[in-house]
């Protein structure tokens, strides 16, 4: 059985037992967290698909460490201006280790819903005439064609 989480603003793929690295949460190390941000759960061939999130999903964890990543490097250059600027950042985590992901234990029951009369066939619309002021207009650009330079030196 596996589940898609949510923390952190990222998604994570869990399966029980296994530890993963993801942002920052509050906790000492050794106690328990909850995240119930659950956005799939699979067991086998039964996919369960949340939207946005799975009702009354949860995972638990245990917090092993808290840390701070490797130092990344921000490197800003503009050649031929004289310009560079060096940063560093490290970011916190929390190393968590996945115990038990909990599913659902009672399934909903659907009301059944009350029968609809049958909806009524409406009539299709009938489209409309084109509108009487539009036709001359067409006549007389049809009629009289403008005169273009070209022919104007002609004459």
């Amino acid at each position: 059985m596996y589940a898609v989480i949510k923390t952190g603003g990222k998604q994570y793929r869990v399966v029980a037992g296994e530890k993963i690295k993801v942002e920052k949460l509050e906790g000492e190390v050794g106690s328990k967290v909850i995240i119930d941000q659950v956005l799939m759960l699979a067991d086998g061939d039964d996919v369960t698909i949340g939207a946005p999130v799975v009702k009354g999903a949860s995972v638990s964890a245990t917090v092993v460490a808290q840390g701070r990543a490797d130092k990344v490097m921000i490197f800003k250059f503009r050649r031929r201006k004289h310009y560079r600027k060096t940063q560093g950042h490290r970011q916190d985590y929390t190393e968590i280790e996945i115990q038990n992901i909990a599913a659902k234990e009672a399934k909903e029951v659907k009301e059944p819903v009350a029968a609809k009369e049958p909806a009524v066939a409406k009539e299709p619309k009938v489209a409309k005439e084109p509108k009487a002021a539009a036709a001359p207009k067409a006549a007389k650009a049809a009629a009289a064609p403008k005169a273009t330079k070209a022919a104007a030196k002609k004459e």
